[in-house]
């Protein structure tokens, strides 16, 4: 019995997790995780660059750049960083900068990015697990790799309704075939 129960679980699992991946085969996926795992590391040697508010994200080697940085030239030197890492094809840089804030600040954002992802997860349009959300400010930022415009668009406008977002920044990238 406890043998069946787990090839059932098991089962639930992949299922699960098929669509997910449906569009990458295996080695999109190890090619991927390769290119990830050497911008963060480009990105951690790169001077001046606050590797620690940059979400690094890469599918089928465009990689995506989301967070908050304090200055441009921060957001410009991350840029070149992950532009630099073999396998990377494309460098979608969609980093907001905004300057740093004080701890008050920083729990009123971890109460909006909360709010957020509660609003993206009870929408039926919007597959909220593709989507980082981070909040500095105020100002959220939305990223992550997205299965079509419907749902970037749906995800920024449902953002905006949460109270206590003074912006939102749309640092989706819709997936490519």
């Amino acid at each position: 019995m406890k043998r069946l129960a787990r090839a059932f679980v098991a089962a639930a699992i992949v299922a699960l997790a098929a669509p997910a991946m449906a569009q990458k085969t295996a080695g999109n996926v190890v090619d991927d995780n390769t290119v990830n795992a050497s911008v963060k590391a480009a990105l951690i040697e790169a001077k001046d660059v606050p590797s620690t508010g940059i979400v690094v994200e890469t599918y089928k080697g465009v990689v995506l750049l989301s967070g908050f940085v304090e200055t441009q030239a921060q957001k410009d030197k991350a840029g070149k960083a992950a532009a630099g890492v073999s396998g990377a094809t494309k460098v979608h840089n969609a980093l907001a900068v905004q300057p740093s804030t004080s701890m008050g600040t920083k729990l009123d954002d971890t109460v909006i990015t909360s709010k957020v992802k509660a609003a993206l997860m009870d929408d039926k349009d919007v597959k909220s697990g593709q989507i980082n959300v981070e909040t500095r400010g105020g100002v959220v930022s939305l990223g992550g790799f997205v299965t079509g415009d419907k749902m970037q668009k749906r995800a920024v406008e449902l953002a905006k309704g949460v109270s206590g977002v003074k912006n939102v920044v749309d640092a989706m990238y819709v997936k490519p075939n």
